[in-house]
């Protein structure tokens, strides 16, 4: 049986911290390069700091996979990841917008504040995943994605590097499904073959 199913989304949203960019790796390689729909990728990074997240993620996936830019169109067959130290926002148009307000819960990006943009501009029409971190930025934006009537997944915390995200997530009753990190792509990949 396939929990998730891809009819009518337009999106998709992973959020992680400690052990994210691993999580995020396993989850992409399943997916071949034409995936039709978006990914945002919201992971805790340091601030100020060069890092190589992006390239790390690309040699797992055949995807296209860049840093969200300021007033991008977000687009199909692309994993978009949110810069280091500013939070990443989605406008009507269905375009990125990077912020440098104040942290939230110790973070920026923060995922909760992309979260709830999905919510807002994308509703139902949009499927949020949840992995594993260290604190609980997240689970709000991913309840205020599920109260929005979009299909939340959340990574059993039994398969979590560290299970403080996934566990907030499940204790305010974010989660529609807990899953299995392996699970997640191939799940993905197979209601590709559904969809429409």
């Amino acid at each position: 049986m396939n929990l998730i199913d891809l009819k009518g989304i337009e999106i998709i949203a992973i959020g992680g911290s400690v052990g994210g960019i691993k999580a995020v790796s396993e989850i992409l390689k399943s997916l071949p390069a034409d995936f039709p729909i978006p990914i945002v990728i919201v992971l805790h990074r340091l601030r100020n700091v060069t890092s190589s997240i992006q390239s790390v993620i690309q040699h797992s996936t055949a995807l296209r996979v860049k840093e969200a830019d300021e007033k991008e169109t977000i687009t199909p067959s692309c994993a978009y990841i949110a810069p280091a130290n500013y939070h990443l926002l989605i406008e009507e148009d269905r375009t990125f917008a990077l912020d440098y307000s104040e942290t939230v819960k110790y973070s920026r990006p923060s995922i909760d504040l992309t979260f709830e943009c999905i919510a807002e501009i994308y509703g139902k029409a949009a499927i949020g995943i949840l992995l594993t971190g260290a604190n609980d930025d997240g689970a709000n934006g991913l309840l205020r994605m599920r109260n929005a009537e979009a299909k939340c997944y959340v990574q059993n915390p039994n398969t979590a590097h560290a299970k403080v995200m996934p566990r907030a997530a499940i204790n305010l009753g974010a989660a529609d499904f807990l899953i299995h990190l392996e699970e997640i792509g191939p799940m993905l990949k197979k209601a590709v073959q559904n969809r429409n």
